[in-house]
């Protein structure tokens, strides 16, 4: 529900786990008064009231003790009496940077609203609070929107500034959302990582200095996740509050906490400013990305629901979003470029046989690319390797009764390429420097709108003609030497930026085009794990690292905020590729079972007794899918802290549940252990299946389940409890 108190001017947004509260002083500024636990009347007014002035702090209007910077101001502007980091900055006409927005008026919308052309959550069923401020010196308007999704305790924010006078300004700087915070007692938490290891969960002690989290790669980067929350300093994962902002977004960002000299917190995030600009001509208006704040008051995994049921519910769309995610077989691993149709169909026929039911071409199908130097944008099939073409081989794949994948990377041009000898203005680049090169490829200019029209039409031919039920949609480098031979010169820092606008474009035109193909989004891995290619793709790769035992923390930090569905887990071929380490397939199936399943190897390269297991894996993956890819996600406490970790998953209709356990080294002469549960009825008894044992479920909560015996490095192991009957239970 949304409110406003006319005498007190306190806008006031609440769900039943959340409360947002706003106050419009006698000024025309507009303060932030709380975000918390819901309030039931949020007359908070004496909450400025009561703020102590400090002396050696600027007036503001001229009145004697009205000190804006000691405020907790809604969306701070530079230029002003208020000194600390600001959420914008303008540059006008004049060459001053000073902004000065006033409160005019606000309106109520029954609908989630969302920036044009930008991702964010849909929710015919929300509200969208829209208040209006203006800038009379400069004649600029600018509206902050705050959807309310009342499912949630999560709330949708984004900003426009319109240039209602007659001269161009420059935005330089402009964030999605600002948030201020009082209480220092706070924990900083976010995602860092690399290449095969992204999503490593950290948290750390907040200082004066301020901290950044950011992207400059022209994406979101293995680096970083789009997001930053501030955390009670005693949470865990059922414990203490946390405040979060994800920004839904795919290009470079940047999330701060800055705390300033009275120890106030303020928390930003927005598009980075290192790499954008943008020219508002008179007339014209630029909205940000929208980012996704929530609130949570019982730790880690309160946090992690919101995310993954906003995420589920109202960010993935179309006919995927509640579809089962079918298992795949990727030729990545087994074969790498090196691809022979014969070959391959023996690959899909045993896969076929074992339960498989998508098979995935990866790279190496087109032009002449026999290894990474060549051939990205000349999208016509290899017929040396696929002699009577792509359609053809899909057919006999489909024949076997398979599904049929394709990987693509399309926003890629080969210095060796016929495309680039016809285009070489298509490139993204700044002219008169020399382009760098990342695995033999460079970047298309997707702000140029005849490159994505190029795109769109190409990649419409190939799938049809293809047949294809799937496609993996590749982006393997970042982006550098930032420019474009398109825009003029006074919008080339917009660049970055309108790439990202180009990207959604066209992605937005394909997935409509083919609303039965299942996107799988991906960038060397987790490169774009984000929030605003989701809302596009309904699952991503999660990381080029297939080892267990490195997924583990990879898998464990992506489930914080995205939902079991969107991760993408493989079986690969032990030793494993990316770092030698020798896992049993017992463990492997075990670990991709936590997202949607699939397997990276060649399969003609093993045992029978291998292939057996992979046939029984297969088997039990689609008992468990529908619990796995759609129910409830809760990590588990283990006696060995950091050497094992444990997570459960609970049906939706809460009778499945399905346990997982895995050790990364073995310890000698250790006592046995046990495994507690949480998330399940307490009141009900659950068999574990393949047994005849029954246990009710405040004995598995407090007693827990027996792990076997550790006698190896990498052990795992599983349950799959089925909730019993009224009539059912143990004697």
């Amino acid at each position: 529900m949304i409110t406003f108190n006319q005498k007190t001017r306190i806008f006031h947004l609440s769900t039943s786990q959340m409360s947002y509260v706003m106050q419009v002083l006698p000024s025309g500024h507009l303060t932030h008064l709380y975000w918390g636990d819901e309030l039931k009347d949020a007359a908070l007014d004496y909450l400025i009231t009561e703020i102590k002035r400090a002396s050696y702090v600027a007036d503001t209007d001229g009145i004697k003790e009205f000190k804006l910077e000691r405020l907790p101001i809604e969306y701070p502007a530079y230029g002003n009496s208020d000194l600390r980091k600001p959420a914008f900055v303008l540059e006008h006409a004049d060459g001053s940077n000073i902004s000065d927005f006033r409160y005019v008026d606000f309106e109520i919308q029954p609908k989630l609203l969302k920036p044009n052309n930008l991702p964010s959550l849909v929710d015919e069923k929300g509200e969208t609070l829209i208040i209006t401020l203006i800038d009379n010196v400069k004649q600029l308007k600018m509206q902050q929107y705050y959807g309310l999704n009342h499912q949630t305790a999560a709330l949708v924010r984004f900003v426009t500034i319109e240039n209602i006078g007659i001269e161009s300004i420059q935005i330089s700087e402009l964030s999605s959302a600002c948030v201020q915070i009082d209480n220092t007692n706070q924990q900083l938490l976010h995602f860092s990582g690399g290449w095969a290891r992204e999503m490593q969960f950290q948290q750390s002690e907040l200082t004066q200095n301020g901290q950044i989290i950011e992207s400059l790669r022209g994406q979101s980067s293995h680096e970083h996740q789009p997001f930053i929350a501030l955390a009670d300093s005693q949470f865990n994962e059922n414990y203490g509050e946390i405040r979060a902002m994800s920004l839904i977004y795919s290009g470079d960002f940047r999330a701060s906490v800055t705390m300033e000299m009275h120890d106030a917190l303020r928390m930003q995030i927005g598009l980075n400013p290192a790499q954008f600009s943008w020219r508002l001509e008179a007339g014209e208006k630029f909205e940000t990305p929208a980012a996704l704040l929530v609130y949570a008051k019982n730790g880690l995994h309160e946090m992690g629901q919101i995310f993954r049921t906003s995420h589920q519910r109202f960010l993935v769309r179309g006919n995927h979003q509640w579809q089962e995610r079918p298992i795949l077989i990727n030729s990545w691993e087994a074969f790498y470029f090196d691809l022979e149709e014969a070959r391959l169909l023996d690959f899909a026929k045993e896969s076929a046989d074992l339960g498989i039911e998508l098979f995935v071409l990866d790279d190496g199908w087109f032009g002449r690319r026999d290894n990474a130097s060549s051939s990205l944008g000349d999208w016509q099939v290899n017929l040396r390797k696929f002699p009577n073409g792509l359609g053809s081989f899909s057919q006999k794949i489909k024949a076997m009764g398979l599904k049929f994948g394709l990987w693509v990377e399309p926003e890629m041009i080969s210095p060796d390429s016929l495309l680039y000898q016809q285009h070489p203005e298509w490139v993204l680049g700044t002219p008169g420097r020399q382009h760098s090169l990342s695995r033999d490829q460079w970047v298309l200019d997707l702000t140029n709108p005849d490159v994505c029209d190029y795109l769109v039409e190409t990649f419409m031919t190939i799938f049809k003609e293809a047949g294809v039920d799937y496609v993996k949609w590749d982006f393997n480098r970042s982006l550098t030497e930032i420019g474009s031979q398109f825009l003029p010169k006074f919008r080339q820092r917009e660049t970055a930026h309108r790439y990202i606008l180009g990207l959604y474009d066209v992605v937005e035109r394909l997935t409509s085009a083919f609303p039965d193909v299942l996107f799988e989004n991906c960038a060397g891995g987790g490169g774009r794990f984000d929030a605003g290619l989701t809302y596009y793709m309904p699952q991503t790769w999660t990381s080029d690292d297939t080892d267990a035992i490195e997924r583990l923390s990879i898998q464990e930090g992506t489930s914080m905020l995205y939902p079991s569905a969107s991760m993408g887990c493989h079986v690969s071929a032990s030793p494993n590729h990316q770092n030698g380490r020798l896992t049993s397939l017992k463990t492997r199936g075990i670990v991709a079972m936590q997202g949607n399943f699939g397997y990276e190897l060649d399969i003609l390269a093993l045992t029978i007794e291998e292939k057996e297991i992979i046939r029984q894996q297969i088997k039990f993956y689609k008992q468990i899918r529908q619990t796995i890819q759609f129910g409830e996600l809760y990590r588990l406490k283990t006696a060995q802290r950091e050497n094992a970790k444990a997570w459960l998953y609970v049906s939706a209709d809460f009778q499945e549940v399905v346990v997982s356990y895995v050790q990364i080294l073995s310890r000698a002469n250790t006592p046995s252990k046990r495994l507690c549960l949480t998330g399940i009825d307490s009141d009900c008894y659950y068999q574990i299946a393949g047994t005849d044992v029954i246990r009710r479920g405040d004995e598995l909560m407090q007693i827990g389940l027996a792990i076997n015996d550790v006698k190896h490095d990498f052990f795992a192991q599983t349950w799959y409890l089925i909730r019993q009957s009224e009539n059912k239970k143990r004697n």
